[in-house]
């Protein structure tokens, strides 16, 4: 437990990926504030952009959508 938390502080990103290309991951609560939320946000988008393979060509993020659980979304630029 002590080693799964020492790596999520020090910036592991966890994330799931569908069939059809769409990535899902959770990048702060509601608690947080707007800058963290912000801050969390370009890291997953900067992490995404790192794991792209080496052999795809273009843009590999299209658009960007943030919601909560059971929320609407909302269309960030990306």
């Amino acid at each position: 437990m002590a080693a799964a938390v020492k790596e999520f502080k020090a910036g592991k990103v966890e994330y799931r990926s569908e069939k059809g290309g769409t990535v899902h991951a959770g990048v702060g609560k509601m608690s947080f504030d707007e800058e963290k939320i912000v801050a969390n946000v370009n890291s997953f988008i900067e992490a995404i952009k790192a794991a792209k393979p080496a052999g795809i060509k273009g843009n590999y993020v299209n658009s960007v959508t943030l919601s909560c659980t059971m929320g609407p979304g909302i269309r960030l630029a990306v």
